[in-house]
C-alpha cells in the first residue's frame, strides 16, 4: 500500500506496479506494455536504475538466453542491488548464488532490505523499494516496479 495525506486526510491505496516480462522464446513486454521479439543467446539487461534518485537505489537485473534445440530458454538471472549479487541458474532449482556462494532459500540480506524466497516453483527476489523479480528457473522472468519508478529505469524493459 501507498499512504499519503490528501486534503488534510490520510489516504491509503494499492501501489500501482509496472511489470516487464521476458520469456526464453524471445517474447518481451516492457513496463509500459509494449511487446517485441528478439532472439539470440546473449546476456541482456532487463532493467536497471539510470537516474540518481534517493528513492531508487542502484540496481540491475540481467538475464542470459540459451538455445536448447528449437527452443530458447533463460539460462540464468542476476540481480545486483545493495552491493549484493544474487544469481539463479536453470539447473540449480531452489538454490541461489549470493556473491558467488551457493545458498539455500529463504534468505534475508542487507539488514532486511532484500528478501530471497521460493514462491511456488519460482525464485522471488524482493527489495525494500518494491522491486520484485520472479524467475521460474527455466524460461520466464518477471520484473515488477512501482509504476512511479518505471520512468527512472533503462534497458530492455524501459518505457
Amino acid at each position: 500500500e501507498k499512504c499519503e495525506v490528501l486534503d488534510d486526510q490520510p489516504t491509503c491505496g494499492q501501489k500501482t506496479m509496472a511489470t516487464c516480462r521476458a520469456t526464453g522464446n524471445s517474447h518481451h513486454q516492457t513496463f509500459d506494455g509494449r511487446t517485441f521479439d528478439f532472439t539470440g543467446t546473449c546476456t541482456y539487461t532487463l532493467t536497471k536504475s539510470c537516474r540518481t534518485d534517493p528513492a531508487l537505489p542502484v540496481f540491475s537485473v540481467e538475464a542470459i538466453n540459451e538455445q536448447r534445440g528449437n527452443l530458447q530458454g533463460i539460462r540464468s538471472v542476476t540481480v545486483h542491488v545493495y552491493d549484493i549479487t544474487v544469481g539463479a541458474v536453470r539447473d540449480e532449482k531452489g538454490v541461489v548464488r549470493v556473491n558467488h556462494h551457493h545458498s539455500h532459500l529463504p534468505i534475508t540480506l542487507a539488514q532486511g532490505k532484500l528478501l530471497l524466497q521460493q514462491k511456488g516453483r519460482s525464485l522471488l527476489v524482493q527489495t525494500a523499494f518494491s522491486l520484485k523479480v520472479l524467475y521460474n528457473w527455466d524460461h520466464h522472468v518477471l520484473a515488477k516496479l512501482p509504476a512511479s519508478l518505471s520512468g527512472q529505469v533503462c534497458s530492455v524493459c524501459a518505457n
